[in-house]
């Protein structure tokens, strides 16, 4: 146990609260839910609002963070970001020169984002790749159009007809695969990954909306082989470091890079133990460690886990007072306003095979959707 203070921020930060507090930390959290299982890990936290397509504003977050530092037990080691920023890179600077940065760096951060330095990078590596553009093709059936800086599926649209001119957008020819997702923990010296399956849960006008994943994965060894060295040419020449993930797409065992998030993502709840070595393991990478080598002497994930999202699919409503089986996360407070088709909980469920772990972690979306609903006032009808 260290007893040493983190700060932390993302748009749903209670993943990496709990990493960190498994770890010995002692998690100072800003996030955009304030949910009760972030208040209970945290030593201390703040709830501020964000967009999804601007991520956080710089000033009352700024604010957040100077008064959770200010008050913490000991100076806080640094700051890690999750998902909120990539869309923004000129926050992060600006965090950046106030607090520690324990992960990637706005310009890292720049290039993983910006299309025209990710495809142009893989182009320079030999890395297949969707057909990607900068500027609408000229007919768009087949395309999808993606948001920069976007994540959980949320910025990912089938390509309108018309789309407008919008700088923030980028086009990518859809394609066909199995969707693959590499948890990378890397740094300048070593670097080990991890596979999961993931899934969309769909929802009018967000047909992409991140649904959950199951890890691990077991792969065929040339293609586990062949992801592995395209993740490692990926990150080194990006200059990655920490926790990132890197999305494929798998078609008749050939892999498709999608997207590079440079960031702790959501199957943190796939792969981290009960000792936090993925937190421990991030906080290394960012001062200079081997990662990899602590991954390989402490790290024990469970043999298969899945972790899905629930959403307010059936309507807005309102929580009520709520009976909570253990195996959900992220619980909003009672009396908490829940929109249409907006985050409600996360599910786990973990066993000894990665079907069978799916297939309960479904089973338990629906059991919840229904005490949720149950016991709380919905506010309207089905869209």
């Amino acid at each position: 146990m260290t007893g040493e203070t983190v700060l932390i921020a993302a748009f749903s930060a209670r993943a990496l609260a709990a990493s960190a507090r498994r770890a010995g930390y002692r998690p100072l959290v800003v996030d955009c839910f304030g949910d009760l299982d972030t208040e209970a890990l945290a030593d201390a936290s703040r709830c501020l609002p964000a967009r999804v397509q601007v991520g956080f504003t710089a000033r009352p977050l700024m604010a957040a963070l100077e008064s959770l530092a200010a008050d913490a037990p000991s100076p806080p080691i640094g700051l890690v970001l999750g998902s909120g920023f990539e869309c923004n890179p000129r926050l992060v600077a600006k965090l950046a020169d106030r607090f520690t940065l324990i992960g990637n760096d706005a310009e890292t951060i720049r290039r993983a984002k910006d299309p025209r330095q990710l495809f142009g990078a893989l182009d320079e590596l030999g890395i297949p790749h969707p057909q990607t553009e900068l500027n609408a093709p000229a007919a768009c059936e087949g395309w999808l159009m993606k948001r920069i800086g976007g994540s959980g599926g949320l910025h990912i649209h089938r390509c309108p007809a018309k789309p407008r001119p919008d700088p923030r957008r980028y086009f990518q020819r859809q394609i066909a695969g199995e969707p693959i997702s590499l948890l990378g923990l890397v740094s300048e010296t070593s670097a080990a990954f991890a596979a999961s399956r993931q899934w969309t849960s769909p929802f009018p006008r967000r047909p992409f909306r991140y649904g959950g994943a199951a890890g691990s994965l077991p792969l065929e060894a040339d293609l586990e082989a062949r992801l592995i060295e395209m993740s490692l040419a990926v990150t080194d020449a990006l200059k990655l470091k920490g926790l990132v993930s890197l999305d494929y797409l798998v078609d008749d065992g050939t892999p498709s890079l999608l997207e590079v998030n440079p960031r702790p993502g959501a199957t943190l709840d796939v792969f981290d133990d009960a000792a936090g070595t993925l937190f421990k393991a991030h906080v290394a990478a960012s001062q200079g460690g081997d990662p990899a080598a602590l991954v390989a002497s402490d790290w024990h994930p469970p043999v298969a886990r899945a972790a899905a999202f629930l959403y307010a699919d059936r309507g807005p409503l309102t929580i009520g007072t709520v009976d909570w089986p253990d195996w959900a996360l992220d619980r909003p407070r009672p009396g908490s306003l829940i929109g249409a088709g907006q985050p409600l909980a996360t599910v786990l469920a973990e066993g000894d095979d990665i079907d069978a772990v799916q297939a309960v972690c479904a089973e338990r979306l629906g059991r919840l959707e229904t005490l949720l609903y149950d016991t709380s006032n919905e506010q309207g009808a089905r869209p």
